[in-house]
């Protein structure tokens, strides 16, 4: 059997085992030791082991507990609900202020964990039935909190670029870096679009009444004050990190004590909230260390087969299609994939074939990490069966239907493809910060 042949019968085999409903790590990882012990024999189950040695042994993994553990506490201890508050006083005087104050919150709460998952569900249970009281468009508010939520795995620390990280074999803080400047960019053009848009449509984002609005500045400023406060936990923690003073394990330990100190000095620190924080961590970080297990073997037997190098030869010698031809096709597969896969799952099936492609192309494989997190965000909320749209219709309200839904992230999804595209098109814009950070 030709090596060709060989990556097609483990690649599909990979995908017949995800359809039959097995967890992704198992599926992933069954085909990687099973492919490794029929080519090679018995000593082919060495490839998968030194696999599972490399992933303890990579000392930046250790981030992982300690970020997904401070965001926990903030949002568990109440923290999140401090930053609504704040939004909802100083944006209420504007057309459509609330929902631009809540893409605001949605950036803070991406710099406290991590996770859309985390992002999708504080926004479905805070801000959107205080948008839907307040007489807010409920297909413009719906999308608004799916949009928002796509920044949780851009914006630093985001999880999933440090599994991208671990897969690819890039620095973590280059890869955070390269997410601030495009999730920036693209929470502007989330605000850009809905200020306009209530401009002209006024009855879609009405102003806060004026009874709400009367609020002395004392009371303002207070709120102010307990609403950054995830913000500077965010200052001492990354600060450090970009200034060399500490490294990126040493940087996410000083953020979870900054978190779990914080929560205690405000006096929410429960048991209630510890024991929860402590469990989903540890049930997170699991799941990753899983995942990151099985694609780290998959991806070694498919380096050994050589068949990424013959895939390369069919896409640029046999169809002769050029580089960015290949490249817009990896991103049109991402958005496929989407459609039935969360980001963690399609980063570990397509990353023993992409990256190395990516790489053997010339494009940076920085830049190309950034790529990925928006492209697999835009999969998620294309109708008809993105991810976001069913965890969204699991978290609203009754009177927000799957129609709703689907009506209401069709612009986002547009203005989420001018950013694609704006970063494809100006790579500098995710790699200008860590050029000026790391000095190249």
């Amino acid at each position: 059997m030709s090596y060709e042949m060989i990556a097609v019968v483990m690649f599909g085999s990979m995908m017949l085992m995800l359809l039959t409903g097995q967890r992704v790590f198992g599926a992933i990882g069954f085909v990687g030791a099973l492919a490794g012990v029929l080519l090679w024999g018995t000593g082919g189950v060495d490839i998968p082991f030194s696999s599972a040695m490399k992933l303890m042994k990579w000392y930046p993994l250790l981030t992982l507990p300690m970020f997904i553990f401070m965001g926990y506490v903030l949002s568990e201890s109440g923290i999140a609900d401090d930053l609504y508050r704040m939004f909802h006083v100083w944006m209420g005087p504007v057309k459509g202020g609330l929902a631009i104050g809540t893409i605001g919150l949605m950036v803070l709460i991406s710099a406290m964990n991590g996770l859309s998952v985390a992002g999708m569900a504080i926004g479905a249970t805070i801000a959107l039935p205080e948008l839907l009281r307040r007489g807010y468009d409920k297909i413009m508010v719906t999308g608004v909190i799916q949009a928002g939520s796509s920044l949780g795995i851009l914006v630093p620390p985001s999880v999933v670029l440090v599994l991208y990280a671990m897969i690819a074999r890039q620095p973590v803080g280059q890869l955070w870096l390269a997410g601030v400047v495009p999730g920036l960019m693209m929470a502007t053009l989330f605000i850009i679009y809905i200020y306009v848009r209530c401009r002209l449509q006024p009855s879609l984002g009405p102003v806060l009444p004026v009874e709400e609005r009367d609020v002395s500045l004392a009371q303002r400023l207070r709120l102010l004050r307990a609403g950054l406060l995830p913000l500077a936990i965010f200052a001492v923690m990354m600060v450090p990190f970009v200034k060399g003073w500490t490294s990126l394990v040493e940087s996410s330990a000083v953020g979870a004590v900054t978190a779990l100190l914080a929560a205690t000095l405000k006096g929410r620190m429960t048991r209630k909230v510890f024991e929860v924080s402590v469990r989903q961590t540890l049930a997170i970080s699991c799941m990753f260390m899983w995942i990151i297990l099985a694609a780290l073997a998959f991806g070694a037997i498919f380096d050994g087969l050589g068949a990424v190098k013959a895939i390369e030869d069919l896409f640029t010698e046999r169809l002769g299609l050029s580089p960015w031809m290949i490249l817009i096709l990896m991103q049109l597969s991402f958005i496929l994939m989407g459609t039935f896969l969360d980001d963690t799952a399609m980063l570990v099936i397509v990353a023993p074939l992409y990256v190395p492609l990516v790489d053997a192309l010339g494009f940076d494989l920085i830049w190309y990490g950034v790529l990925y997190t928006i492209t697999t965000q835009i999969a998620y909320m294309t109708p008809p069966f993105g991810y976001n749209l069913f965890l969204m219709r699991a978290m609203a309200p009754p009177q927000i239907g799957l129609r709703d839904i689907y009506r209401s992230i069709l612009p986002f999804v547009v203005v989420m493809t001018a950013a694609l595209s704006l970063v494809m098109v100006f790579p500098k814009i995710a790699l200008w910060l860590p050029g000026v950070v790391y000095g190249h």
